[in-house]
């Protein structure tokens, strides 16, 4: 078997590329996109035109045509479309008159899901600024880098999550903070269980100049001066983690945020009848396109959930009647396991897709037989504003990457010499397409390493091994980068190991992923104790969750005598890789970790 860093089959003579190059190959060759065109859904376009319109002015569209729709379902609370832009209105000449907000500055927003993060979001659209959202789970670190990569010096936050941007006020980093409690859009008598801390009125200590409460904000009802921004201009910059562990900002402007969201719409079918089950993280691509962008520029009616529960998913999917869900396979797999489902109407769910992981044969079988649904997997990046690859929703093959979608090209090349494969040999991922980033924000060097040249177009490398079958679908094989993605989150494990090395009783570590029946993997390290270092599984795991993010701390420790070593001293990662997905698959019973 081929070396999976590797293609399968060895160049010909003459066929070598040149960095950042690739030319024909020498044998004949077909695009996946060509091969694809006979599965192609029936109605849906091969290309879109680029938008001609901003995210603000999508919204506007929105809110005219449907002033009274409720846009937002939060638990029993709503907010309609009228009221979102009023109240985004309101925010944005706020930013510009108080805070000094100016067009391409970046704002931070730190929440989890909820009404106001929409309404905070669109109202730097209105500033015509740049959101930059950050995970709820970032520690202090993270977010040091986010603001002093991105340069944001004003910030929108839940008033939970306030504490760690506190010091970056204090030392005048950040200029003020916009602080919001989850409790204060809940207007209605609420008969669903709601946690305490999304209950809870606003205690957040404000002084009005550095940290200013939402109502404040609502209630100086500034009017923003005209909305200047154009379709080509940046409006979100997504971190996304390096092989270094220093996540890297995305520029995407609102044509590439659009063309993703576009190309999804008629791809699926979704219009403003659609009422969208909003559960995954607005601050991801996943939450903040298919939970937060498409629906709002459909005109459609998203139901929101803050964090993940199966229980009260279940009651609001039955009724609101919501009829798309975008998650990761792990929600699905929890939301089917409720044995309440089968007393629910669900009637109205008809599309359900998603990616990040593979589905279980098992449970696609299930979602089938017992529902009548299919799972539509997928394939997308932070660097491609989510949809990239879909499955034809007539003939979907699982445990598949999809076929290239509306206006996508992409292919399987050597990851060494760029040059194109066959059908069924592995190699990288590239991509071509309207959705694709611009490039990483202030990092020409990952740009060189980003993207390279075939036929006289710009091509992204994703650092994902596939292969393509005789019908033109990708199917995932490996990771050309180190990664682990736990329930849809990327985790570097150099990242993991950085941290490791800060504990006093450890000589050597190495992260790898751990199969986990709920989050898809985990993070598991292998650590080699100092000589007479007294340190338990228990206590490593309880001193990683202190130091990482949740998702991103070992959640099993295994200790072992020595790591092994290349002949220039590297620890050989991929073949402690290889004995964990070896195990996995000798032992499929033992696919969830505890820690």
């Amino acid at each position: 078997m081929a070396h999976p860093l590797r293609a399968s089959r060895a160049p010909s003579r003459g066929q070598h590329q040149q960095p950042g190059k690739a030319g024909s190959a020498v044998f004949a060759w077909e695009s996946p996109s060509s091969l694809a065109r006979q599965f192609w859904p029936p109605g849906v376009p091969h290309t879109l035109p680029p938008a001609d319109a901003t995210l603000w002015q999508c919204l506007e569209r929105s809110a005219a045509a449907h002033p009274h729709k409720l846009a937002v379902v939060f638990y029993d609370s709503g907010l309609r479309y009228g009221e979102l832009a009023a109240q985004a209105e309101r925010l944005a000449g706020f930013l510009q008159h108080r805070l000094g907000v100016q067009p391409g500055d970046r704002v931070l927003l730190l929440s989890q899901n909820c009404p106001q993060f929409p309404t905070a979001f669109y109202a730097v659209q209105r500033a015509d600024a740049v959101v930059v959202p950050a995970n709820a789970m970032s520690t202090v670190d993270d977010l040091e880098h986010l603001l002093a990569d991105s340069g944001a010096q004003v910030a929108f936050a839940a008033q939970e999550l306030l504490p760690r941007l506190q010091p970056f006020l204090d030392d005048g980093r950040l200029r003020s903070v916009i602080v919001h409690a989850y409790g204060e859009a809940l207007d209605a008598p609420i008969a669903l269980p709601v946690p305490d801390w999304v209950r809870a009125p606003m205690s957040a200590s404000v002084d009005g100049e550095r940290v200013i409460a939402w109502r404040d904000v609502l209630a100086a009802d500034l009017v923003p001066g005209s909305h200047r921004a154009r379709p080509d201009d940046l409006c979100v910059l997504p971190y996304t983690s390096g092989t270094t562990g220093r996540p890297k900002g995305c520029r995407h402007t609102h044509v590439t945020v659009q063309a993703s969201n576009r190309a999804s719409a008629a791809w699926r079918g979704m219009s403003d009848a659609s009422v969208f089950l909003a559960v995954a993280p607005m601050f991801h691509m996943l939450g903040m396109q298919n939970g937060m962008n498409l629906p709002l520029m459909l005109g459609a009616t998203s139901v929101v959930l803050p964090r993940w529960d199966r229980d009260v998913a279940l009651d609001l999917m039955a009724r609101c009647r919501v009829s798309v869900w975008g998650a990761t396979p792990a929600m699905v797999i929890d939301f089917f396991a409720n044995p309440q489902v089968a007393e629910r109407d669900l009637s109205a769910l008809t599309m359900l897709f998603g990616g990040g992981a593979a589905m279980p044969d098992a449970v696609a079988r299930m979602l089938k037989e017992r529902y009548g649904l299919t799972y539509f997997e997928g394939y997308g990046m932070t660097e491609t504003a989510s949809h990239l690859h879909g499955s034809p929703c007539q003939r979907p093959k699982p445990g598949c990457l999809g076929i290239a979608a509306i206006g996508v090209d992409s292919r399987i090349v050597d990851p060494v010499t760029l040059a194109p494969l066959r059908s069924g040999e592995v190699g990288e991922i590239v991509t071509h397409a309207p959705q694709v980033m611009l490039g990483y924000w202030n990092n020409p060097q990952a740009d060189a390493e980003a993207f390279i040249e075939i036929d006289g177009r710009r091509f992204l490398r994703t650092g994902d091994l596939a292969c393509t079958d005789e019908d033109g679908y990708f199917f995932m094989r490996d990771r050309l980068k180190r990664m682990i993605i736990v329930s849809g989150y990327k985790v570097w494990p150099a990242e993991v190991e950085d941290t490791l090395y800060e504990h006093p009783a450890i000589h050597e570590a190495c992260a790898i992923a751990a199969a986990d029946a709920k989050s898809g993997e985990a993070v598991k390290a292998l650590v080699v104790r100092k000589p007479g270092a007294a340190l338990t599984a228990t206590e490593l795991l309880a001193w990683g969750r202190e130091r990482l993010a949740a998702y991103k701390a070992p959640r099993v420790i295994e200790f072992v005598d020595a790591l092994p070593k290349s002949n220039t001293g590297k620890i050989l990662w991929r073949e402690l890789q290889e004995r964990e997905r070896a195990r996995a698959t000798d032992h499929p019973e033992e696919t969830s970790v505890h820690g």
